[in-house]
């Protein structure tokens, strides 16, 4: 049977799905278009800038960082150029453990690495790239650079690196720099010009280093750089070049610095040395010290135990931080103070049986017996504690006070340092403020008599000491004890004085302030520095000191042989010469030393024969071969010449025995 199509529905159904197809195709190709004019029209500028984003990658130029030398040109800290091994863990793809170990056999990476590696990573931002390996040989380079594509998130790195050349020596001086960590990345945030910090790894994190970070940094630059699909450099588009840290000249005489090192030997202390004229700090030492360059890359767990964990503490810098009694080396300051508040006369006089009492309280003089009738110049050369017993006790403990505030007692010294203790310079005040119980709030009477030989309440820093030293050798004139004397500009290279001109003064009669210096002199020709300054090529003016660090039970005497090492009393000493015209004023305490005239004196003769005559120790001559970079600084010359070119309860207690100084 024959079935006959009909023609007309077919083409009418094949017309109908030619419409839908058509539509439909017509309805996508609308939808391209749209979607192509929102692309092209209405989010053209935010892809655009993507792609260029894709293209030209804005790099930061970190600035060189300063250089710091002493004030002879010798170089104490530079930079010097290296390769880095380094990972950017949010870009590295599977287990980093096991990309390290890969990586490992290409470049060497040391466990000391590995451990330095994962500390930093919990420090940072983990879209951070991070050091595994510094300072990579050539070859080292050349091998992973071979088989870079096999290690994506991994890159080699040139960067600047910081260097102190002469090792410990100055360390608590220079500081050191280290890498940021979390807190401080968090604190940069914060600042004003927390930009110029793009692209920053290390900042000062100790000494001048710190202190000086802001002038030492330097203004970062930027350029621009085209870079490929895989991230890489193309090529340099623009640059705005960085503008290097600036310089900072120490007041330090480094050469000097390394003699007063080598004469502390294995001992412990603190020595500071002043230009009374200036305030240049000559010497800056405690020992003992350390090598700053073990914590630029961070220190590894073995030295970081044998610092942190020695008992000789070479973390602790003693001049700023340490805290001691100043002993007999007080005793010129309270002569002082006994002839401008018009207490005595330089005639006036005692007789000294060898001790003095207060109620049934016996504060001894070292000197069994006493030194007889004591006028002030003796009391000064021959170290009297009875004589300053007696005028501690007339004075009054907030007489001493007001008039040895104005010396930097007790005082923060401005030091160009973070970290600087205040000492205690003790007064009624202090104590009604310091304690809670009423009984403790109290100033009772024999707490004054130890303050006039510098034992009791009395804490000072080493640095207050030597600042009062000059102070009193520049008669009365008040010059700001600093570390960095100039600071060169990174960009224009224009030299800047730290200390200009002179704080204040001390109102002082100059004859009272000449007859203190007399007797300072009488100390090192006929008194207890006699034998340390012997034939010496130059007048000098001292006074030797002791300050007690355990106290002795009533009616026994000292004996260094009974008593352990660490608590054996501390030897000072104080000086400056030439007498009549000082360059230089110097306090130092020898920890455990015990007699000042003993072990703090001969220290103090070294510094002074080698900066006043140039000697040194020929035992001295072998040590001192480490070559040293040094700069061409004509112009530091000294400041005249620069300026005209441009908590304890521990007072005594009725029925107790104090013992006097031992000298």
């Amino acid at each position: 049977m024959t079935e006959f199509k009909n023609t007309e529905r077919e083409l009418h159904l094949f017309r109908l799905r030619l419409s839908v197809v058509g539509l439909f195709v017509f309805i996508c190709f609308g939808l391209l278009f749209t979607r192509f004019l929102w692309l092209q029209g209405y989010k053209y500028s935010h892809y655009a800038a993507q792609a260029e984003d894709n293209r030209i990658s804005v790099v930061p130029v970190v600035p060189n960082r300063g250089l710091i030398v002493d004030r002879n040109g010798v170089v104490l800290a530079r930079n010097f150029s290296a390769y880095t091994l380094e990972l950017t863990p949010s870009k590295i793809k599977g287990n980093l453990d096991a990309v390290i170990d890969e990586l490992a056999t290409v470049v060497e990476i040391q466990p000391k690495d590995r451990r330095r590696f994962r500390r930093q990573m919990d420090e940072s931002k983990n879209f951070e790239s991070l050091p595994i390996r510094t300072r990579l040989t050539d070859e080292e380079v050349a091998r992973f650079t071979a088989q870079r594509y096999r290690f994506p998130g991994v890159d080699i790195q040139a960067r600047l690196f910081r260097q102190y050349p002469l090792g410990s020596v100055a360390s608590h001086v220079i500081g050191f720099i280290g890498r940021i960590n979390q807190r401080e990345s968090e604190k940069i945030d914060e600042m004003e010009d927390a930009a110029n910090y793009n692209g920053t790894h290390y900042i000062g994190k100790e000494g001048v280093e710190k202190s000086y970070e802001s002038k030492l940094h330097g203004n970062t630059g930027y350029e621009e750089v085209e870079v490929s699909a895989s991230g890489r450099a193309v090529r340099t588009l623009s640059r705005t070049g960085a503008t290097p840290g600036s310089n900072l000249i120490l007041s330090i005489d480094i050469e000097l610095q390394k003699v007063v090192e080598q004469a502390f030997g294995d001992r412990r202390g603190a020595l500071i040395a002043i230009e009374p004229s200036t305030g240049d700090i000559l010497a800056y030492v405690s020992m003992p010290t350390f090598d700053p360059n073990l914590f630029v890359e961070g220190i590894d767990q073995q030295n970081w135990d044998e610092l942190n964990n020695s008992p000789d503490r070479p973390l602790i810098n003693r001049p700023l931080s340490g805290s001691y009694p100043p002993g007999s080396t007080y005793k010129p300051f309270m002569a002082l103070a006994a002839l401008e508040l018009g207490k005595r006369t330089p005639a006036n006089a005692i007789r000294d049986p060898g001790y003095f009492f207060l109620g049934n309280h016996k504060f001894r003089d070292d000197k069994e017996g006493g030194h007889g009738t004591v006028d002030m110049y003796k009391s000064i050369v021959h170290s009297c504690d009875t004589y300053y017993y007696i005028l501690a006790n007339e004075m009054g403990v907030d007489v001493m006070h007001d008039f040895m505030k104005p010396f930097g007692f007790g005082q923060l010294t401005g030091i160009d340092l973070e970290h600087e203790r205040r000492g205690l310079l003790p007064s009624t005040e202090w104590k009604r403020t310091a304690y809670k119980r009423p009984e403790q709030k109290k100033w009772y009477a024999g707490e004054t008599i130890s303050l006039g030989i510098g034992q009791g309440y009395n804490s000072f820093t080493p640095l207050q000491l030597a600042h009062a030293t000059a102070i009193l050798a520049n008669n009365g004139v008040v010059m700001k004890p600093h570390l960095v004397k100039i600071i060169e500009d990174g960009g224009t290279r224009e030299r800047t004085l730290t200390v200009p001109k002179e704080s204040y003064r001390i109102n002082l009669k100059q004859e009272h302030v000449d007859f203190i210096k007399n007797a300072m002199v009488g100390v090192t020709r006929e008194g207890t520095g006699a034998k340390a300054f012997a034939n010496a090529g130059y007048v000098s003016a001292g006074k030797t000191g002791t300050a007690q660090v355990i106290a002795i039970k009533k009616n026994e005497k000292y004996d260094a042989k009974k008593i352990d090492e660490r608590h054996r009393d501390h030897a000072l000493y104080t000086a400056f010469a030439p007498a009549d015209k000082p360059r230089i004023a110097i306090a130092i305490i020898v920890e455990n030393g015990g007699f000042g005239a003993a072990a703090a004196a001969p220290i103090v003769r070294k510094a002074m024969d080698y900066y006043l005559l140039g000697k040194k120790d020929k035992g001295d001559a072998s040590k001192d071969k480490v070559p040293v970079e040094k700069l061409d600084i004509a112009d530091t010359r000294p400041v005249a010449e620069l300026k005209a070119a441009e908590e304890s309860d521990g007072g005594p207690r009725p029925g107790a025995e104090t013992l006097g100084n031992k000298d």
